[in-house]
């Protein structure tokens, strides 16, 4: 029997309608955290292995007011529950094998991102848009590949831009042949911007779609239908509407049948409960292993990550163990809880130049808690946890703001949090002991730990750890940090290259905070690229061309006159009147 989750018709926003006008967003700040019972934009059911996802978007529940969501078009509340979703099918559902997209409204699968809802935004919203939604496509591609659950497209009715951009993510695409279903690219010509969310790298790269039929088809508004959209490899089956129905569900039990199962039962995500002040210039939100202070005089935010024994927890070795915690394991609530408060960031705090990254707890129980998870890296619900902390820290390479990470006395970077020090763009280490610590008692001196986590399973979007990022020139580097197995100090962590400075307790106040004050003084602009630019040495991979390609170019476009002047195709989309464009080439 078919079980069936549908928004009810009186439920809750998924969040607060946000001001999206380049304020700090405290009047109407977005959230992003939701569940199946508030979603207003999806349906989601179950038949044994399989789910369906149907888009089904009210067009009067938008993120704020000005627009209304037509066609299947979204914005970001609509894929805030599309995130939702791919994040709980790999979480609460492992029995799920194979995932179904497909709409529940008739003649169109999605019409793309909502136009007037783009054309009405600020650059910076735009720009945190796109990025967001190309990180779920991501995760949904991540599912394909990592988690055992298949998604399959099934466009029964036109799929443009941004709709066949999602449909590009899914590991097939079903179109139904039926004279008016097509997919399209139609944001060149008619918006001179481009698709937002990566299709033109997954089209030649992922698809392997003809360089030349990939430019006929991202230049041609109306798209392409049917027979000729399998020719050209833009779909992979076209098929008759009258069969098409059947041809999903058959295709659909094919993949879940050639997916091995995984042992459930699934793991129920919790809410976060984050408590959230403000207080003048300054606002905080607390979590329960994770806070964020943000000083929007100063342009500067303060994340603080607890370690697994910040509230005197045991920490677990056992695989069955942490199933038993759930979403209560320290390693997936605090890297949860980081996710939303970087989202939050984001959006919501577009002025912060800045984030100061500390952490505090044990380093050796964050080895623990690391080498447990690895240990029993085969089982389903931990390979998941690994995953998920994958995906954060990609979210905090991709975040335009700079990240110094300070290392101080009662600190834990080590494993996993290390991490975020090598994510920063530079790291100071406290050189010698702290004030005070509890009873009077020293602090310990700052020190840092590698773990088996820092090898492997926490890559980069470029496809490398962190550490050979760092070391790109000399891998062997790496290789002998592996043998790193103690506690290092500031200078033994300065001479192995894993801290860009140690200056010693009478010199630590006055260095970080003239580099704090230097760094917020520089132009944002040319420090979102400087810093794009260096954080992703090494191979390009499809990812890395989504974002470090794409997106800049997007990012350019967004603000040329041709797009968004005051005659830019953009802004007179849905005017009786033709768009201007300065005809220089650039």
């Amino acid at each position: 029997m078919e079980a069936t989750t549908s928004p009810p018709s009186a439920a809750p926003a998924p969040q607060t309608r946000a001001r999206e006008d380049g304020a700090s967003g405290e009047d109407a700040p977005l959230r992003f955290e939701t569940e199946p019972g508030r979603y207003r934009h999806w349906k989601l059911s179950f038949e044994g292995a399989i789910a369906r996802v149907a888009m089904d978007v009210d067009e009067d529940a938008a993120a704020r007011p000005g627009y209304q969501l037509k066609l299947n078009s979204y914005d970001i509340a609509v894929d805030i529950e599309l995130a939702d979703i791919v994040q709980r099918l790999r979480f609460e559902h492992p029995e799920v094998k194979a995932v179904v997209v497909t709409s529940a409204q008739p003649r169109i699968f999605c019409a793309g991102a909502n136009i007037y809802m783009l054309g009405s935004s600020t650059h910076a919203f735009k720009v945190n848009f796109c990025k967001f939604t190309n990180e779920t496509r991501l995760a949904l591609e991540e599912a394909c590949s990592e988690s055992g659950q298949r998604y399959l497209a099934a466009l029964n009715g036109v799929a443009s831009g941004g709709g066949y951009e999602l449909a590009l993510a899914c590991e097939e695409i079903l179109l139904a042949d039926d004279g008016g279903s097509a997919v399209s690219f139609p944001e060149t010509p008619l918006l001179a911007v481009l698709p937002g969310t990566g299709g033109l790298t997954r089209l030649v790269d992922k698809r392997k779609v003809r360089r030349d039929l990939a430019d006929v088809f991202s230049t041609l508004a109306e798209g392409v239908r049917g027979k000729r959209a399998e020719q050209w490899g833009l779909v992979d089956r076209s098929i008759p509407k009258s069969r098409f129905e059947q041809a999903v569900a058959q295709r659909a039990a094919e993949l879940a049948a050639a997916t091995p199962d995984r042992a459930g039962p699934g793991v129920r995500l919790s809410p976060l409960e984050a408590r959230r002040a403000t207080a003048g210039d300054v606002s905080t939100c607390d979590y329960r292993h994770v806070s964020m202070k943000v000083d929007r005089a100063a342009r500067t935010a303060e994340i603080r990550v607890l370690g697994p024994d910040g509230e005197g927890r045991e920490v677990l070795t056992d695989a069955a163990g942490m199933r038993r915690a759930g979403a209560d394991l320290w390693a997936l609530r605090a890297f949860r809880e980081l996710d939303d408060a970087l989202l939050d960031l984001r959006f919501n705090h577009p002025t912060v130049g800045l984030v100061l990254l500390r952490t505090s707890g044990s380093p050796a129980a964050v080895r623990a808690a690391d080498e447990a998870l690895w240990a029993s890296r085969d089982d389903w619900f931990v390979k998941e946890v690994l995953l998920h902390m994958r995906r954060v820290l990609k979210r905090l390479d991709l975040t335009a703001r700079s990240v110094f990470a300070l290392i101080e006395p009662g600190s834990c970077f080590a494993g996993s949090l290390f991490e975020l020090a090598l994510a920063a763009d530079r790291s100071y280490m406290l050189d010698g002991g702290g004030d005070e610590g509890q009873a009077g008692a020293p602090a310990s001196p700052a020190s840092i730990a590698l773990s088996s986590l820092n090898f492997g399973p926490l890559v980069m979007s470029n496809g490398l750890t962190r550490l050979a990022s760092r070391f790109l020139g000399a891998p062997e580097r790496v290789a002998a940090l592996k043998e790193k197995t103690g506690l290092l100090s500031a200078e033994e962590a300065l001479e192995e290259g894993l801290c860009t400075f140690a200056p010693d307790a009478m010199d630590w106040d006055d260095e970080v905070r003239l580099a704090i004050e230097e760094r917020v003084s520089l132009s944002p602009d040319a420090l979102t690229g400087m810093e794009a630019s260096l954080r992703f040495c090494g191979p390009e991979t499809m990812e890395t061309k989504i974002f470090s390609r794409l997106s800049a170019w997007q990012n350019w476009i967004f603000q040329r006159p041709n797009a968004v002047g005051q005659r830019g195709a953009l802004t007179v989309y849905g005017r009786p009147e033709r768009p201007e464009f300065d005809w220089r080439r650039t």
